[in-house]
């Protein structure tokens, strides 16, 4: 009888092991998506939002102007193919919001805090900029977000500093 109960516990324990790398799996498989954006600070807290993608001039151009309010949890990913010196303003934008620059692999360049709204003084993200995330004012502060975090999202693709895989 001893046996057959270490014969359930080992079971049992092999079955939760293969059930948690499951899941790990799925969890990880569905962190990946177009309406979501993982950032990482180099202290490795991350923090997940869910994001609008401006990939086409359009959107790009419109981004978010004449928003009254942005939630903590949301964002807009810019995305540049290929990467290049960006500049953002803040004509017809109400309130305001941080730039978080990344390069291609998603590693954060710069974050500029506290964009004035309405002001159309250009902030320049620098050379080689491939994606641009912008968060409510003042937040990348209250999280850590700094120079050398690191941005997850499908458009940074295998190359990433911060894979999906």
């Amino acid at each position: 009888m001893g046996n057959s109960n270490r014969g359930r516990r080992v079971l049992g324990a092999v079955i939760g092991a293969a059930l948690f790398v499951s899941l790990s799996t799925v969890s990880a498989v569905a962190a990946c998506k177009p309406s979501r954006v993982d950032i990482r600070t180099p202290g490795g807290v991350a923090h997940q939002f869910t994001s609008e993608l401006a990939d086409e001039p359009a959107e790009q151009s419109r981004g978010l102007m004449f928003r009254k309010e942005l939630a903590d949890t949301h964002g807009m990913l810019f995305v540049y193919t290929p990467p290049r010196r960006v500049a953002f303003w803040m004509r017809n934008t109400l309130i305001p919001l941080d730039m978080i620059f990344a390069d291609r692999t998603g590693l954060v360049r710069k974050v500029h805090q506290n964009a004035v709204p309405l002001d159309e003084t250009p902030i320049d993200g620098g050379p080689g900029i491939s994606a641009v995330f912008e968060v409510r004012g003042g937040l990348t502060g209250e999280l850590g977000i700094v120079p050398g975090s690191v941005l997850r999202h499908p458009f940074f693709g295998s190359g990433a500093a911060w894979p999906c895989e």
